[in-house]
This record gives structure tokens, sequence and C-alpha cells, in this order.
């Protein structure tokens, strides 16, 4: 990995928006939260009055997306959705989640830039007696957690891909890998997405697999295996960013959109890449989360710690899908954008 660990997890954690990554707690959920307050500021749901949503790159389009349904959610159960603005800098998200553990709101869902330099604020809350939510990942230090099928979304990729490849390469071709090793989200993505390709299309040749979670890292990667394999293929990516980047090398040196030969395809929806998927380019097919849902978790999950669930009830695992072109869903994910 070339970049800083601290600005990878950055970069991917902006580029899967949130995913918010993302919500169902499975296999990964995290460990018990150490020891639950005994002075809980809300006993149940109906004390919930207020929730805190700190989601760190405000300045992405899926953010408002999220952000959205979120707040429809929170009118439907009367509850008021207070939002920070981090700015996309960890020291301003610490400062912002430290002033709502001062102001005492209630629960608090948080999509952490550093996951690890967070336990310390999110085991604050817990003292306080407040509900922590992880959004796209666990901690320690939590109520419960919102994940989005990582996994899952990895091995629908992959699996599409392969059979595109036997299906329109004969099982033989070049194919390069986008990843990304640093934080949960990102490996267990990369792991689907890797398994399931290769399992399926063994005689395939993986010429690179690179760290990238952007668009302008996809690019420079993807151009430098370019450089070496001009007849590459296939590109799968550990997000719509970094595969947008892949797509856009592509062209750059000179292949059509609508080659008969090349796959890309990535992961999260993002809107750019679903409007090349429906335009019918040779962006293929992501695994696509629905704002909708994560939006809805937002409100539902801290609601059901506060009624008593513990963090395996509670967490919720966002569903993913793959889209393609003439899917229906894939409309249906573009125009929550809206």
């Amino acid at each position: 990995m070339s970049q800083p660990a601290d600005l990878s997890r950055r970069r991917f954690l902006g580029w899967t928006g949130g995913a918010g990554a993302a919500v169902l707690l499975a296999a990964c959920s995290a460990p018990s939260s150490s020891s639950d307050a005994k002075d809980k500021v809300a006993k149940s749901s109906k004390d919930v009055d207020k929730i805190g949503f700190d989601y760190p790159f405000t300045f992405l389009p899926v953010y408002a997306g999220v952000t959205k349904f979120a707040k429809a959610r929170a009118k439907e159960v009367g509850v008021d959705l207070t939002q920070t603005s981090d700015n996309g800098r960890p020291d301003v998200q610490t400062s912002n989640l430290d002033t709502l553990i001062a102001q005492k709101v209630p629960a608090i869902v948080s999509f952490p830039m550093v996951f690890e330099a967070l336990e310390t604020q999110a085991a604050a809350a817990r003292s306080a007696g407040l509900i922590w939510v992880t959004y796209g990942g666990t901690l320690k230090n939590q109520s419960a957690s919102i994940t989005f099928s990582f996994e899952e979304g990895g091995r629908l990729l992959g699996e599409d891909a392969a059979t595109w490849a036997k299906e329109n390469l004969g099982g033989k071709g070049k194919i390069a890998f986008l990843v990304d090793d640093t934080i949960q989200l990102g490996r267990e993505r990369t792991k689907g997405m890797m398994d399931a390709f290769t399992k399926a299309a063994p005689d395939m040749e993986v010429v690179g697999r690179e760290q990238a979670i952007d668009p302008d890292t996809g690019l420079s990667k993807i151009k430098a295996i370019l450089a070496k394999h001009p007849d590459l293929n296939m590109v799968l990516g550990i997000t719509d960013g970094a595969a947008f980047g892949g797509y856009k090398a592509l062209v750059e040196a000179g292949r059509a959109e609508s080659d008969a030969k090349t796959y890309v395809g990535g992961q999260d929806g993002d809107l750019g890449s679903l409007e090349l998927i429906k335009k019918g380019t040779f962006y293929r097919a992501s695994a696509a989360l629905q704002l909708r849902d994560i939006g809805n978790a937002v409100i539902d999950v801290p609601l059901a710690v506060a009624d008593g669930k513990s963090d395996a009830d509670a967490s919720a695992d966002v569903p993913i899908a793959l889209v393609k072109q003439g899917d229906s869903l894939l409309d249906e994910i573009i125009s929550q954008y809206a």
C-alpha cells in the first residue's frame, strides 16, 4: 500500500460512503461492549428524544441520501436528528463527539474515520449512560453496529464477473483487483470479491492486486498496470470510487466505452457508477446499497438498544444487491439520490 494508513482509511470510508457503509450484523459482530452504565440516559426508546448522527464525509452525495431517509424515519418516530460537521478531519470528529457526549445526547451513531482512535469516545459515551452505535464497522466499545454485508457484496460482484469472463472471454484473459486491506469493511469485501472470482474463473490471469479506494488512486494504479498489460480485460474494485478510476484509465488509454471484451465493476452504488451502468458502458455492475435501508437503520438501531436489545440483536447488517443494466433496482437506487 503506497498511501499512509490513516489517509487510506479516510479516503476509503469516504468513498464507501458509507455506506455505511452498511448494516447487518453478522459474523463480524463486535465483542460485547464493556460494562453498561448503571444510569442509562434512556431507559427505553420513549426516552430517546435525540440521536446524534456523526458522518465525517458530509461533502459526499451519499451523505445527503442517507440523511434524507434518516430524517424521514426520525420524523416518523418523533425523534430529533442532530448532525455533526467533521469536514473530513479526525480531530474535528473527535471534538464533535466529545460535545455530543458532554451534552448527553441519548444516542450517538458514528462512522469512525479511524476506528481504533474512537474507542475512547465510544467508551466515554457508554460510561455516561449513552447509546453508541458504530456505523460501517464495529468497535469493542459499542452498544450495537450498522454494517453492510461486506463479504456478501464482494462475493456477488466476484461471481458476476467470473460468469461474464467465461461467457465473453472463454474464461481466459487478464484481471486487476483494486482492494483495501486496512479496515474490516475493506478486508471482508476484498476477500469475498477475490475468492469468488478466482474460484469460478481459475484460468483468468491476475495481473494486479493494488490498494485503492478512491478514483485518483484507482486511476493511477490501473494506468501503471496498463503500461505492462495493455490487453487488460477486467477491473474489480473494493469501492465504486476506485473502480471508476480504473474505468477512466481504460477510457483514457483508448478503450471504447462499449468495448465488448472489457468489464469494470465496483461496490457501494455510487451515483456516477450507476449512471455508467445504465448508459450501457463496460462499467457493468455494482454491488449497491440502498440509501433508504441505511437511513432507517440510523434511527431504528439505537432505538432497539434503548428497548433493551443486545448488541447482537439490535445491530443491523444492511442488505446489498448486485445491479446491472436493465435491472429495476438500478433505477430505484438512482432515484434515491434525487
